[in-house]
């Protein structure tokens, strides 16, 4: 093959990394990949002599580093929970913007109708609603996880260990032993693997997973 055959296949290849990078939601996989395109489009105009290209790109991949090292090493982001009452107009406009995402890919056909023992809270990063989870409390001292949901720019993984550790102070204030949810989808068990759940299967629910509840008190001593 010749080589300008194969220099133009680079060229077309970072075009479609860039392009491919302004579709993606999340902003953490929008930078990684317009980082990737950067870097390739980089080589693509070193082999051609396209100096001023050069610049630009390396100018790019520098802007992409920075702030995905704001996005993956940041120390000083604050997360915090904010409680909401069940009949919040907050709540169900939030549901209805984000319901297509919800019920597609991570609760299908879940429906939100408040019921006995359901609470509702908002995941806050600086101060920004950037997930929302919806439990309900079990008389067995366990917790339903009824919906566990980051929104697409914020959907870094970060979201989950926070809220399941002793730092949310979300159980601890229910008398919480455990919580358990039951997988809807396999994107869904994977982040819940990813959370710390393990699969604890019954009869009525297979793809059951369930989680031990960590108390503040036992993490101190610790």
């Amino acid at each position: 093959m010749a080589s300008s055959t194969i220099y133009e296949i680079i060229g077309y290849l970072a075009s479609a990394l860039v392009i491919l990078s302004l579709t993606q939601k999340s902003i953490l996989r929008l930078r990684l990949i317009g980082l990737v395109g950067s870097i390739v489009f980089l080589s693509y105009s070193l082999l051609i002599g396209a100096f001023p290209i050069a610049v630009v790109n390396v100018a790019a991949a520098a802007i992409h580093l920075h702030f995905l090292r704001r996005l993956v090493w940041r120390k000083s982001e604050v997360f915090s929970v904010l409680h909401v009452r069940p009949e919040s107009k907050y709540l169900e406009y939030f549901l209805d913007f984000y319901n297509d995402d919800i019920t597609n890919r991570f609760h299908p056909g879940f429906e939100y109708e408040p019921q006995s023992g359901q609470f509702a809270v908002f995941v806050l990063r600086d101060m920004v609603p950037a997930g929302l989870f919806i439990g309900r409390s079990h008389p067995d001292g366990s917790v339903e996880v009824i919906v566990d949901y980051a929104i697409p720019q914020y959907r870094d993984f970060k979201m989950g260990p926070y809220l399941y550790s002793p730092a949310s102070e979300l159980f601890s204030d229910r008398r919480c032993t455990h919580l358990w949810s039951v997988s809807t989808s396999d994107t869904h068990s994977e982040y819940l693997n990813r959370t710390g759940f393990s699969l604890s299967p019954t009869d009525d629910h297979p793809r059951r997973y369930s989680l031990e509840v960590e108390s503040p008190e036992l993490s101190t001593r610790s």
